[in-house]
């Protein structure tokens, strides 16, 4: 099983690793910091011994990652990963928004169900099950959202359960959460936010999350 360093460090952006497997054109690796979609997130972009990665997935606990066909690497090879930082970085400020505004969401309309996220480089959106509009919470939602990441509070992430992969964030007086994506040290990381509401269809409705910079 790979050791995802991605988890210890989320700010490291090059790492050392050794192949262990390799099927045509995919590999595997012992450890890799490049985080495959999970939970919403994106995949990271970079490259694997310079060679471009093409796709990420996770296989239960192991990430099988796609390079070209004409890769030539062999397994016990040591390589180079690298991953494009600001990217990441982007990805990491929009996913801890995207947690803040759901909190909030979940607390001003108990029982409300999630449906969906999406976490992309330029926004990131949640969906809900919802028979009406959440356009009158949008202000204060949003007034509250960025008091907390003024507010600089440091921002705990770590496992619930080691052996099955379990891991949470916390913010100590807000919540403790489920979540297995890259998590920042603080909530001023995040920047200044910005909600919008949408209407993806009947007896749905779309929070869109975008951050400065």
């Amino acid at each position: 099983m790979v050791e995802k360093v991605f988890w210890q460090d989320p700010y490291l952006s090059q790492l050392d690793a050794t192949i262990s497997t390799v099927t045509a054109d995919e590999i595997t690796l012992d450890r890799t910091l490049f985080f495959a979609f999970s939970g919403g997130q994106e995949s990271d972009r970079g490259t694997i011994a310079e060679r471009p990665v093409l796709a990420a997935r996770r296989q239960e606990k192991e990430i099988v990652y796609t390079l070209p066909a004409d890769h030539g690497l062999q397994p016990g090879q040591r390589v180079r990963i690298e991953i494009d930082w600001p990217r990441r970085f982007r990805l990491m400020r929009l996913h801890f928004a995207c947690e803040i505004a759901l909190e909030l969401v979940y607390q001003a309309r108990p029982g409300i169900a999630k449906i969906g996220a999406h976490i992309a480089e330029e926004k990131a959106r949640i969906d809900f099950l919802c028979q009406d509009s959440l356009s009158p919470l949008l202000s204060n939602l949003t007034q509250r959202v960025n008091e907390i990441v003024a507010a600089d509070l440091p921002i705990q992430s770590a496992y619930s359960d080691e052996v099955n992969e379990r891991r949470y964030w916390c913010i100590e007086g807000f919540g403790q959460v489920p979540c297995g994506g890259t998590h920042l040290r603080r909530t001023s990381e995040v920047g200044n936010v910005v909600l919008k509401r949408k209407n993806p269809g009947k007896g749905k409705e779309r929070i869109e999350i975008y951050v400065d910079g």
